[in-house]
């Protein structure tokens, strides 16, 4: 059995900002089963937890149709959840999400660092944005910018993370991979580290990965590489 818990962030002022309320629930699923299933397990069941200044009927449904989306996208059971209206401790219109997932993988099965070695070959799958990840540097740069945004960056920043499930239990039943990492907070080169044994280190060319448009559009606002490596996907 493998659990995860996690958040979406501040990505939830973002969803406030453009009040678009029906894909962070997609965000808040694929934070938690993206972490299962790189250990090689498949998601079986997710429960939520809202917790709200005031209930809103048509805003917590907004983000309950996006936990839903994300249950069906992840092939896992929505088996519960909780609803909390906490006045005096979330200020107006403010909200925060939590999920709980939990999956399956046979022992054997379990994708650990042990299994990588020696000249193995490092793939970098593609992200669909920036996901649920650096978005209070996000928000800065927003803040800075005095709330310019053009209107294909503001679509790619609230764009849901990916739920990569699908295609990871493909890959997964074919035993076609040694080791994987969910690339989260702490950025591209952080999450990597986790996942590779003590006596080896990666060789990886940035130049070869293929980024998105809000990448180049985020470094513009004077974001050293090392930063971008520390913060975002940048892409993966």
């Amino acid at each position: 059995i493998v659990s995860s818990t996690d958040g979406v962030g501040t990505k939830i002022e973002i969803a406030n900002k453009f009040k678009k309320y029906n894909t962070i629930g997609i965000d808040l699923v694929a934070m938690c089963v993206n972490d299962l299933i790189v250990q090689g397990a498949k998601p079986i069941f997710f429960l939520d937890y809202i917790a709200i200044n005031k209930l809103k009927y048509k805003k917590v449904k907004k983000i309950l149709d996006g936990i839903v989306s994300g249950c069906r996208l992840a092939k896992c059971a929505l088996i519960g959840g909780e609803t909390a209206e906490m006045p005096g401790t979330y200020a107006k219109n403010k909200f925060d999400l939590a999920g709980f997932a939990v999956g399956l993988v046979e022992k054997k099965n379990l994708l650990t660092k042990s299994k990588i070695k020696l000249n193995d070959v490092v793939l970098a799958v593609p992200s669909s944005g920036v996901h649920s990840n650096g978005f209070s540097l996000v928000r800065n740069i927003l803040k800075k910018r005095n709330s310019y945004l053009p209107s294909n960056i503001k679509k790619e920043l609230i764009k849901p993370t990916k739920i990569y499930v699908k295609e990871l239990n493909i890959i997964n039943k074919k035993k076609l991979i040694s080791g994987c990492a969910n690339i989260t907070g702490g950025g591209l080169l952080n999450n990597l580290i986790r996942i590779v044994p003590e006596n080896l280190c990666l060789n990886i060319d940035l130049s070869k990965i293929k980024t998105k448009p809000v990448f180049k559009w985020l470094k513009k606002n004077n974001i050293v590489d090392s930063e971008m490596l520390k913060t975002f996907n940048c892409g993966v």
